[in-house]
């Protein structure tokens, strides 16, 4: 497909010999020929690198160092919207900016605070279906494009409406970034380390939120309007980083493959996975693992919303209520009104700011044992324990409050600090991580966009109603969010399987799914020495490096044993009650994890 042509111009057509071979438009022939299937697999296309590359590409960063450059720069697209989302927090405490909005109720900031999320929702539906027509690149430079612009409005603002407007704009970059970010990064990361850089994502959204903070704190001290106007420039001059540098960044090889840009994909995979050697197995076999699904979903027919839900319910489940849970666990509380909830406590004026940024940077720090443990210890065990700590931590700071002693203000400080590490470690970015990692390609962007709606959804309701909640129900507002903490505790025990370390073409396999063929082999040696039972029951692949290709004799043959086991397992009939179980599928348990754990202690 050229770049002028539309994605739903493919189609999918059955050979006489039973294979399965994409086509399109203009030059389909010539790109059929060049990935035509060998057997039951597709061939990765041979090509020269030339000029044809990322800008980083040709200045020497690869493999790597490229995955690391795009991992760190990306982060810049939810420091963002973690800058916008603390820059409010400290400014709505200061004389100045009450002075110019003539004091305004809590209704008002309220409204100021959480408006944002009206607008980051609208956008965050509408980009599952963009991004897929115009790609993840060009999506992410629009999205920094109108981030900065909402920043403009709000900094030379005349009022109470222009500011809304300006955080509505602001917002429909936000819903942009925070869905193609993490869609973007999943699609480039190798599955051994998807969570971690992940994570190291997550951390630049904490790094946004501290240095809003604590640039609110310095810039308390200047006199007049440009006390609060000059922060909320800042999220400009991000935006434009962002917008000018995403033009440096490749494409996702995947959506590349996906359109039918073959050439273009191969250059991306060589580039991150072959030190820019096409002809490096490690790139090839990525290649056609990606192609293969990308043939097998189209065999699967429509793709829209509709379809995805039909289809994929139980996944799409997981990743709404992730992002839901998040924000009622009570993040938002904090991150949004962390000011106020110490004046409450009794750090009045700059001293609850101060407070604010010394926790913020506790923050930053939690979000870093993840990096090491989100790919070693799984997804469920960050989230369960995290889930309990920040229920005590909630319950009790709601009891300090009420009991209202002498010590309560540094009581509350110390929960809410303890509180922002449990989230910063666990449900920061977790909830981030699982949505883009368990949909399939098809559905990929539009489950992103639903899940991230979610969050933007429940993020606005806890913005609008936290300030009017701290009047009326007081201190019970934080045992009502620790309530939140121990409803989620309960669903990811009993729905949330682990995908750590699982291939995301091979993602069905732990919802008990049918999914696509998966290249067992290399190019010259098609799924030698596998049966056809044994390639349909094969056990979950945890990297590329465990490929047979990368395999003795003797690691295929256990792996070949394997399966039989993890096909019975996958046989087992589901457990869960009769309405649950129509709900999620009759074979929504994962298969037991024991069974791979020999594998995965060899890959590490």
């Amino acid at each position: 497909m050229s770049n002028s042509e539309a994605p739903h111009s493919r189609r999918v057509s059955t050979a006489s010999d039973g294979l399965v071979h994409s086509s399109g438009g203009a030059g389909a022939g010539t790109r059929s020929r060049r990935s035509s299937m060998s057997g039951r697999s597709i061939r990765a296309p041979q090509i020269e690198m030339r000029g044809a590359t990322s800008p980083l590409a040709r200045a020497g960063i690869k493999s790597d160092n490229l995955m690391l450059f795009i991992t760190c720069f990306a982060s810049i697209g939810v420091l963002l919207f973690g800058y916008d989302q603390g820059v409010m927090s400290a400014i709505i405490t200061g004389p100045y900016f009450k002075q110019y909005f003539h004091q305004p109720t809590s209704y008002e900031i309220g409204t100021m605070v959480a408006i944002l999320e009206v607008g980051a929702f609208i956008t965050s539906l509408a980009c599952g279906t963009l991004a897929d027509i115009f790609g993840r690149k060009n999506t992410l430079f629009w999205g920094a494009v109108i981030f900065s612009i909402g920043g403009v409005v709000q900094t030379f603002t005349t009022g109470f409406l222009m500011m809304v407007i300006g955080r509505i704009i602001a917002g429909f970059g936000v819903g942009i970034l925070s869905m193609i970010v993490p869609t973007y990064q999943s699609e480039i990361s190798p599955a051994e380390n998807r969570g971690k850089l992940a994570c190291i994502e997550f951390t630049g959204n904490i790094v946004g939120y501290a240095s809003s903070v604590w640039f609110d704190y310095a810039c308390s001290f200047l006199p007049g309007h440009l006390s609060w106007r000059l922060p909320l420039s800042i999220q400009s001059v991000l935006g434009i980083v962002l917008a000018a540098g995403s033009l440096l960044l490749p494409e996702s090889p995947r959506w590349l493959l996906d359109n039918d840009r073959d050439e273009e994909g191969m250059r991306v995979l060589a580039d991150l996975h072959g030190g820019g050697d096409p002809s490096e197995p490690r790139a090839r076999l990525e290649f056609r693992e990606i192609k293969e699904n990308v043939v097998f979903i189209r065999t699967q027919g429509d793709r829209s919303y509709w379809s995805m839900w039909r289809r994929y319910r139980y996944r799409t489940l997981i990743a709404m209520s992730g992002q839901m849970f998040a924000q009622l666990n009570g993040i938002n509380v904090i991150s949004y009104y962390a000011p106020l909830v110490f004046e409450a406590a009794g750090w009045i004026g700059r001293d609850a700011i101060l407070m604010a940024g010394i926790n913020a940077l506790i923050y930053i720090a939690s979000t870093v044992p993840p990096w090491y443990l989100v790919d070693r210890w799984g997804r469920r065990p960050i989230l369960l324990s995290g889930a309990v700590v920040m229920a005590v931590a909630l319950g009790l700071c709601g009891w300090f409050l009420y009991i209202d002693a002498w010590y309560t203000p540094r009581a509350v400080v110390g929960c809410v600090i303890v509180f922002n590490a449990a989230f910063g470690y666990s449900w920061g970015p977790i909830p981030w991580l699982l949505p883009p990692e368990i949909m399939p390609l098809a559905f990929r962007a539009k489950g992103a966009s639903l899940s991230t709606a979610t969050n933007w959804l429940f993020n606005w309701i806890v913005g609008e109603a936290t300030p009017v909640l701290q009047e009326v129900i007081t201190w019970r507002l934080y045992p009502m969010h620790a309530f939140f903490c121990v409803c989620s505790f309960v669903v990811v025990y009993f729905f949330y399987p682990e995908s750590a370390g699982v291939p995301l073409e091979e993602m069905g396999t732990i919802f008990g799914e049918e999914e696509g063929p998966v290249p067992q082999g290399d190019e010259e040696e098609e799924e030698e020495g596998l049966t056809e039972e044994e390639l349909q029951a094969r056990p979950i692949r945890r990297s590329i490096s465990s490929h047979p290709r990368f395999q003795s004799e003797e690691e295929r043959a256990a792996r070949a044993a394997a399966s039989k086991v993890a096909a019975a397992e996958r046989a087992r009939p589901s457990r869960l009650p009769s309405r649950l179980g129509r709900l999620f599928g009759s074979n929504a348990q994962a298969p037991d994890r024991r069974l791979y754990e020999s594998l995965s202690r060899d890959e590490q």
